[in-house]
C-alpha cells in the first residue's frame, strides 16, 4: 500500500523560501511531487501537516494541498488497482504525466513561481502572454507534445500582423513559451515535450535596441533651467541625483533614505541585485539635498515611499510604477521647456551616464559603478555608447 503527506522540504529557494511537497511512500521508498507554493519555515504546522494562520495565504494554501492530495491519492488508488506491480517512481511518474501533460497546467505551477518569488508584476505581464497563446490556438488545453516549429512561426506571424506587436516584444512571447517547456522538463519529468526551440529549429531573435542618452551638453541644460514649476523641479531633482549616482535606478533612487548619507558617501544596497554600494557625494548633489523637504520625521529622500510598508511587496512596486510615471510625465514638460528633442524619462539618466562615460572611464571601472556581476555585460550595455574609435576608424578611411 501507499501513503502520501503533505511536508516541507528542507532546501530553500533563492528568496530563504521552502517548498511544500506532498510526499508519496511505497515499500519503504518515498518519492515528492511539489505543489508549487514555497512559505517560510516559521509558516509550516508539522504536526498538522498544513500552513500556520500566521501566513497571509494560509486558507487558500491549505486547501490547494487537500486538493492536490486528493488528485493524487485518486490517481494512486488506480495504480494499486493495476495486476502489474508499480514502484514509487513509476507511480509519481504516471501521476505528473497524466497531471501536467497540459502546457496551461504547468503554467499555473510557473505562475505561482513568479507569485512566491513576489514578482507581482511580471505575474500579471506572462498571465496576458499566455492569454493572448490560448486565444490564438483556440483551447483550453494543449498538449506539451503538439508544439512544433510551424506553430511557433504562426504564431509569431499571429503577433506581427494581427497585433501589430514590435520584434522585441514577439521575443519576450517566446520566451515565455520556451520558459514553460524547460519547466515541464526539468521539474516534472515529462517525457512527451515536443520542443521547438534552438539550432535548426525555431530561434528567438532579438533585435538591437537602440539607447540614447543625453549629451554633456544638454545635461548642462538641465541644470541650469529656469522657470519650472515645483513639481517638475522635484522630478528633474531625482533625474539628475539619478545621473550623478552614475544612472542609478529610478526604484532605487525612491529608496534613498537620509540615513543612507553619511561621512560624504552614499552607502545603499541595490533592488535589482542586492549588492552593496558606496559612492562618494559629488558636489553636484549636494545642491539638490538642500532643496529636498526634510522633517524629524522624514525618511526618504523623495516623499512618494513616506509610511509605505516595505514587505508589502505588491504595494511597494504599484506605489514605484505610479511615481515613476509621474516623474516621466513631468520631466516630458521638462525637456519641452529646455528644448531637448530627445525622450527624457527616469531611465534616460542611467543611458545618459553612459553615453558620456563611454569614452572617459575603463569598462573595469564602469563594471564597478554598475555593479555588474560580470563584465560582459558591461561590455554589452556600454556598447551602445562607446563611439569614439568607431567614428576615427571610419574618418581614417574617408577623410583624404
Amino acid at each position: 500500500m501507499s501513503s502520501i503527506k503533505a511536508v516541507l522540504r528542507k532546501k530553500a529557494n533563492s528568496q530563504k523560501l521552502y517548498p511544500i511537497a506532498l510526499r508519496i511512500i511505497k515499500d519503504r521508498k518515498a518519492t515528492f511531487i511539489y505543489i508549487g507554493q514555497y512559505i517560510k519555515q516559521i509558516d509550516w504546522d508539522n504536526k498538522n501537516c498544513a500552513v500556520k494562520k500566521s501566513h497571509p495565504d494560509f486558507l487558500y494554501i491549505n486547501q490547494l494541498i487537500l486538493n492536490k492530495k486528493s488528485e493524487v491519492n485518486k490517481k494512486l488508488i488506480d495504480a494499486e488497482m493495476e495486476t502489474n506491480y508499480q514502484s514509487v517512481t513509476a507511480i509519481k511518474s504516471k501521476v505528473l504525466n497524466k497531471k501536467n501533460e497540459d502546457f496551461f497546467l504547468v503554467s499555473n505551477y510557473y505562475l505561482n513561481q513568479l507569485k512566491n518569488r513576489k514578482q507581482f508584476h511580471q505575474v500579471d505581464i506572462e498571465k496576458q502572454r499566455l492569454q493572448v497563446f490560448k486565444n490564438f490556438i483556440k483551447k483550453d488545453t494543449f498538449n506539451l507534445g503538439d508544439f512544433d516549429v510551424r506553430l511557433m512561426k504562426e504564431f509569431e506571424n499571429h503577433l506581427s500582423t494581427k497585433r501589430n506587436l514590435s520584434k522585441r516584444t514577439i521575443a519576450n512571447y517566446m520566451i515565455t513559451i520556451r520558459t514553460i517547456l524547460n519547466i515541464a522538463i526539468s521539474d516534472f519529468s515529462i517525457k512527451n515535450v515536443s520542443y521547438p526551440f534552438g539550432r535548426g529549429k525555431y530561434q528567438i531573435r532579438f533585435p538591437e535596441s537602440v539607447k540614447i542618452g543625453l549629451t554633456i551638453e544638454e545635461i548642462k541644460i538641465l541644470e541650469n533651467i529656469k522657470d519650472l514649476t515645483q513639481a517638475q523641479q522635484y522630478a528633474l531633482n531625482a533625474w539628475l541625483l539619478s545621473f550623478y549616482f552614475a544612472g542609478i535606478r529610478v526604484s532605487d533612487v525612491l529608496l534613498l533614505k537620509w540615513t543612507d548619507f553619511l561621512d560624504n558617501r552614499l552607502h545603499y544596497r541595490m533592488g535589482k541585485n542586492k549588492k552593496l554600494v558606496s559612492l562618494k557625494i559629488p558636489n553636484k548633489v549636494i545642491g539638490i539635498l538642500s532643496q529636498l523637504e526634510k522633517n524629524e520625521e522624514t525618511v526618504y529622500l523623495f516623499k512618494e515611499l513616506e509610511g509605505v510598508d516595505l514587505d508589502d511587496d505588491r504595494y511597494l512596486k504599484t506605489r514605484i510604477k505610479t511615481a515613476t510615471r509621474n516623474f516621466n510625465r513631468r520631466l516630458k514638460m521638462v525637456a519641452d521647456k529646455a528644448g531637448i528633442d530627445k525622450k527624457l524619462t527616469m531611465h534616460i539618466a542611467r543611458h545618459s551616464f553612459g553615453n558620456i562615460s563611454g569614452d572617459k572611464i575603463t569598462i573595469q571601472m564602469l563594471q564597478k559603478l554598475y555593479r555588474h556581476s560580470s563584465i560582459t555585460t558591461t561590455i554589452l550595455y556600454q556598447s551602445n555608447f562607446m563611439q569614439q574609435d568607431i567614428d576615427d576608424a571610419l574618418d581614417k578611411v574617408v577623410e583624404f
